[in-house]
């Protein structure tokens, strides 16, 4: 048993810290108050491979592990949560449906801009009327003269409105099996596409710099060819999505506490209360401890899931384990680092009011708290 990371890995990791610690924390505070999607940032990770990560380099991406790519979204998640969502949204949920069922044709097509950072995807699953009930779909899709005629409204979602924008995935009910349930299908509709309509963006709590729409299809057409690998998979693939996702989701929740962790005990150093700086008070040092175990703990429940997954080793239950408690994780620790901070962590000139904002998402998306409980149940036979 080896908990020692490589040297490509490594490297992968200072690139991020780096990045993140130079170009990303400075700017944190104004893209919250703003809400502005930072273009600039996301090309520069873009230029540096970040967006191509786990993508063989025949297509435009890095040719790195999955860990390598977990590790990534943790440490730019240290920077701000916005910009690792943005990365981690378009990586696992974009671009990754790509690489897993897309045809070869759909690959050669797709996937390069996306992997260099040149476009931005989407991932439709989540509808007003179907959020953790994902095979429940209202989307449906008809297929006429050669063209899937589309209709229905997605809700939530990710990297679909930005300029660098090229379109989104969406599950769509196609058909019935011959069980009597509904067949669904993952269907491409590029941005443009008549009857597509992008929505205007969400007023968020948190992860405001990040691009969070509706989106709505009204008689939208695509080619036949657009089913992504085949139809009726949708379930299964989207299935298959959310496993990798939720380790990724699991990385940006542990770059997050991190994040808390590094603001309070560098505050509880400097602040001074009874003639002595708090972190010599054994209640915040109590405090801080529970922080870096959970956090240590968290990291250690995501690095397994990601081996797991690198090794073609089942992991479902493992990656819902690691997103359920990193994400727990993250709140916690960013409670107690407003708590630390007193008066001030309720500021929004301290970073510790954007982090307590910040973590909530995470145990709402990709699968809520609920779901992954109800995973990890079923995975023990109940």
């Amino acid at each position: 048993m080896d908990f020692s990371l490589n040297e490509e890995q490594l490297a992968i990791r200072n690139t991020c810290r780096e990045f993140a610690e130079q170009e990303i924390k400075p700017r944190a505070e104004e893209m919250d108050r703003t809400g502005e999607f930072p273009y600039d940032l996301i090309r520069k990770m873009g230029e540096l491979g970040l967006l191509g990560l786990p993508f063989p380099e025949e297509y435009g991406g890095a040719g790195a592990d999955f860990l390598s790519y977990c590790i990534a979204v943790e440490e730019i998640a240290r920077g701000d949560a916005a910009v690792a969502i943005t990365m981690e949204a378009h990586t696992s949920l974009g671009a990754m449906p790509f690489y897993l069922f897309g045809t070869k044709e759909q690959k050669e097509r797709y996937l390069p801009p996306l992997a260099r950072g040149q476009q931005l995807w989407a991932f439709g699953m989540t509808e007003p009327d179907a959020g953790s009930d994902a095979g429940s779909p209202r989307t449906r899709a008809v297929l006429r003269d050669g063209y899937w005629h589309i209709n229905g409204a997605k809700a939530f979602i990710t990297n679909a409105g930005t300029q660098m924008s090229g379109g989104v995935t969406i599950t769509a009910v196609t058909g019935t099996r011959p069980d009597g349930r509904s067949e669904i299908t993952n269907l491409i509709v590029p941005r443009g596409t008549p009857g597509y309509i992008i929505g205007n963006p969400y007023r968020k709590m948190g992860w405001r710099a990040s691009d969070t729409r509706p989106l709505t299809f009204e008689d939208c057409q695509v080619p036949e060819e657009n089913v992504l690998g085949q139809r009726g998979e949708g379930f299964k693939q989207f299935m298959q999505i959310l496993d990798g996702g939720r380790v990724a989701i699991a990385a940006l929740s542990v770059g997050l506490a991190q994040a808390c962790l590094d603001e309070a005990l560098n505050y509880a150093k400097q602040r001074r209360q009874f003639g002595q700086p708090l972190s010599k008070f054994q209640a915040i040092q109590m405090k801080l401890a529970d922080m870096a175990m959970e956090i240590e703990l968290a990291r250690l429940m995501y690095y397994k899931a990601a081996w797991l997954q690198m090794q073609g080793k089942p992991y479902s239950a493992e990656a819902s384990m690691a997103k359920l408690f990193a994400s727990e994780t993250a709140k916690r620790a960013a409670d107690q680092a407003v708590q630390i901070h007193g008066g001030y962590g309720f500021m929004d000139e301290f970073p510790v009011s954007r982090y307590w904002r910040n973590v909530k998402a995470s145990e709402i998306g990709e699968g809520t708290s609920e779901v992954q409980r109800l995973i990890i149940a079923k995975h023990l036979g109940c």
